[in-house]
């Protein structure tokens, strides 16, 4: 059978349409608060549309942003790890979103899905997808962490048993911030020595990803997309109700210090975006309202806080 040759337009025309229907349904969750929309162009080439709601009834802050963006060569964030595509012209085309509700039960989440493509004038272009969603809970629930890990396990099991553990681990290992090393363990084994702290409990993750063909891999790719409200609007319902205090609220904000930096200094996305000349309030929609950092500060023995980082940030086969 012959390859089908990768296109930009399908899957621009399923991105948008997936901003569209997850905005919907997140407005419905809420209740109240409504998407703003802000329409950008990019002078390098190319724009999109960034979608965000504040001081919602449920949402803090829920941000879903649809890019399109292009140009003559590739910033360093994207040729580190494939020195051969520089100065390739390039398209890259994605959605990503990150919520962060009012209630420290609720988890922050983040999901992306993208397409890249480099080299189009070359006859022999260089393509590839990548994306995924993790879940970042403040207070640690295991039935919403099976929920989650086996929601993202039906999403690709049609595509090969081999691919939901190998982008769980990949997810393990990508979301870890490296400068905060801490002692891990399996189940109650002897602790198997440093690792970087995990931002949350995972999910998905792949990247550079065409090994099924374009057809077969923006099949996936929409199957991941298409999954993540499935996956997450359930634990939101479970937990946007529980009732909260003051202490909640400050672990929340200083557990979410962790999220901005991991952003900030790991991730590839915002690297590739800050780059590339993005929009930089489009790329940084990601960080949350309020965040603190205490020095020092560290959780009660035995408290429900300190069962976060014992019980759940540590990497274990939820599904």
């Amino acid at each position: 059978m012959p390859s089908i040759a990768p296109e930009v337009g399908p899957v621009r025309s399923y991105l948008l349409g997936l901003q569209d229907t997850i905005c919907a349904a997140l407005e419905a969750a809420d209740g109240v608060g409504r998407f703003r929309e802000d329409v950008w162009e990019r002078s390098e080439g190319g724009g999109g549309r960034t979608r965000v709601l504040t001081e919602g009834a449920v949402f803090e802050k829920a941000g879903v942003a649809f890019s399109h963006v292009q140009g003559p060569s590739l910033p360093a964030a994207a040729t580190a790890r494939r020195p051969e595509l520089a100065g390739l012209t390039w398209t890259a085309v994605g959605v990503s979103l990150v919520l962060h509700p009012h209630n420290p039960y609720a988890p922050t989440s983040h999901a992306n899905v993208r397409f890249f493509l480099a080299g189009a004038e070359t006859g022999n272009p260089v393509w590839w997808f990548g994306g995924g969603f993790d879940l970042t809970p403040y207070y640690g629930f295991t039935e919403d962490a099976v929920h989650w890990h086996r929601c993202a396990q039906t999403a690709v099991a049609p595509f090969g048993p081999e691919l939901y553990p190998r982008f769980k681990r990949a997810a393990d290992d990508y979301f870890i911030l490296r400068h905060r090393p801490m002692a891990v363990s399996e189940g109650a084994g002897a602790p198997l020595g440093p690792r970087g702290e995990a931002r949350g409990i995972g999910g998905l993750f792949y990247d550079d990803f065409a090994e099924l063909g374009f057809e077969r891999s923006f099949e996936l790719t929409r199957a991941v997309g298409d999954a993540f409200l499935w996956a997450y609007l359930p634990i939101l319902g479970r937990r946007q109700g529980m009732p909260y205090g003051e202490r909640e609220r400050h672990f929340q904000l200083y557990r979410r210090g962790r999220y901005v930096e991991f952003n900030l200094v790991w991730d590839r996305g915002t690297l590739f975006g800050l780059q590339s000349g993005g929009r930089t309030e489009s790329i940084l929609m990601s960080l949350p309202p309020l965040v603190r950092w205490d020095y020092g500060w560290q959780p009660e023995p035995g408290s429900a806080e300190a069962k976060l980082t014992a019980e759940f940030l540590t990497p274990r086969d939820w599904a």
